[in-house]
């Protein structure tokens, strides 16, 4: 019974609501996307990795990126 009182609709708001008022606002907002910073601590070993929500795409960013580095980008379509 008490998980059909659960409206899941007022959930997620509610657990929103919490976090900001117990640790802050900061743990809510994602961190600002800054591909420089990103790209200092890849390596051979630990290489960038895109997870792509509907309406993203870091493509542009990730071109003038490497221009700037000068280096050449080479994409492969995987869909």
């Amino acid at each position: 019974m008490i998980l059909r009182t659960i409206r899941p609709d007022k959930v997620i708001p509610a657990i929103v609501d919490f976090i900001v008022a117990t640790m802050g606002k900061k743990f809510i907002e994602p961190p600002p996307f800054d591909l420089a910073k990103i790209y200092l601590d890849s390596t051979c070993l630990t290489p960038l990795i895109f997870i792509l929500s509907p309406g993203a795409d870091p493509f542009a960013s990730l071109n003038s990126f490497s221009d700037k580095k000068g280096k050449v980008i080479t994409s492969i379509s995987l869909g």
